[in-house]
């Protein structure tokens, strides 16, 4: 199996992983700021809250909770949430193939497993911008069906796998220093 994060010489995807990285941690800062006032009583995880609400009725009962300027802000997040999913994606997707490389250099015949989370990564972000269009036709057109349940579906999706990729590269760590 291939993945194009392959083609990346060896002795760059260190510094590469790291640039994005740190990258990602830095927008996902800006995205926890900028998502504040959508914690509401109904919305107790904010935008997640949002993301995960299922019904028209719990999407109507979140939108409630949330005024004008928090509105704005569920906006403003869900189109910067764009640029979030390239480099979450791709950070983890990268942290996956450099994972299966330990692996394999330690000869664990399950380091295919990373190629295809490091693809899986790619298949998250798609979810994530389908949920995000949902999410936004719910903002801007207000709660109906089916929109609610295609947000909700493909958020558990895109948690899921995005979970899998991190134990992945997390197990692939652990047997590095492991084998030490």
């Amino acid at each position: 199996m291939n993945h194009p994060l392959l083609a990346i010489p060896q002795s760059s995807r260190k510094p590469l992983f790291w640039a994005l990285f740190i990258f990602t941690i830095v927008v996902m800062y800006c995205l926890n700021l900028v998502g504040e006032p959508l914690i509401t009583a109904s919305a107790p995880y904010g935008i997640v809250s949002f993301e995960l609400a299922g019904s028209v009725d719990r999407a109507q009962e979140i939108l409630d909770s949330w005024d004008e300027t928090a509105q704005m802000h569920a906006a403003f997040s869900l189109g910067f949430d764009y640029l979030y999913m390239v480099l979450y994606s791709t950070t983890i997707a990268l942290a996956c193939i450099w994972g299966a490389a330990l692996l394999q250099n330690h000869g664990w015949s399950g380091a295919w497993l990373g190629l295809m989370l490091a693809w899986g990564q790619w298949l998250a972000a798609i979810f994530d911008g389908t949920e995000n269009l949902a999410l936004s036709l719910i903002l801007f057109g207000g709660p109906a069906a089916p929109w609610p349940q295609v947000a909700q579906v493909a958020a558990i999706i895109k948690f899921g796998i995005i979970f899998f990729g991190l134990i992945f590269s997390f197990f692939s760590l652990i047997v590095r220093f492991w084998k030490r």
